[in-house]
């Protein structure tokens, strides 16, 4: 991207002639579409970062249950081949964790559901924020061949520059509208 002092100067000599001024207005209002679409696609990244985090932490929970519930059926295997004293105890701590199982097994299917609608809403926001970044690029590039105009004082790069930046607004209106 051009530095925004060369720029600047630019558009300092692109004032002093009449001629060029629509392109330094231009250029300024293109300045400020780069500005809204980059920040729009470092929101997008980072709400995408979040919800990866939060997907992998509903997989984590989901792993320790899955775990505890194997664990409790490994206690209630071992209790079967155990020869014990009270078999009244027995059945009471067999119907304890027979009863966690069916807890663990309902939780993990919930935990399953929302960590697979997370890493869907994952998928959304990675496509929306790949549409940003590529609005983000159509528009820099716009700005910097605009630019070209005030140094060439030719109005063929003005409009070019104008019809990407057409094209990379409308790159980021379709990615306002993924879901």
């Amino acid at each position: 991207m051009a530095d925004i002092e060369d720029l600047h100067e630019l558009a300092e000599q692109g004032a002093a002639d009449a001629r060029l001024a629509p392109v330094t207005v231009s250029m300024a209002i293109l300045a400020v579409f780069v500005a809204a679409v980059s920040l729009m696609g470092e929101r997008v990244h980072a709400n995408e970062m979040l919800a990866q985090s939060k997907a992998a932490d509903q997989w984590a929970q989901y792993q320790g249950k899955v775990i505890r519930e194997r664990s409790d059926g490994m206690f209630l295997d071992q209790l079967s081949v155990l020869a014990l004293q009270s078999s009244s105890n027995v059945e009471q701590l067999k119907t304890k964790y027979n009863g966690e199982i069916n807890r663990y097994n309902g939780e993990t299917k919930d935990i399953q559901t929302q960590a697979n609608s997370t890493e869907a809403a994952v998928a959304v926001l990675d496509r929306r924020s790949n549409w940003f970044d590529f609005a983000d690029v159509l528009l820099e590039a716009s700005l910097v061949i605009c630019s070209i105009t005030l140094l060439t004082q030719k109005r063929a790069y003005w409009y070019f520059g104008l019809l990407g930046a057409a094209s990379g607004i409308c790159v980021a209106v379709v990615a306002l509208f993924i879901h």
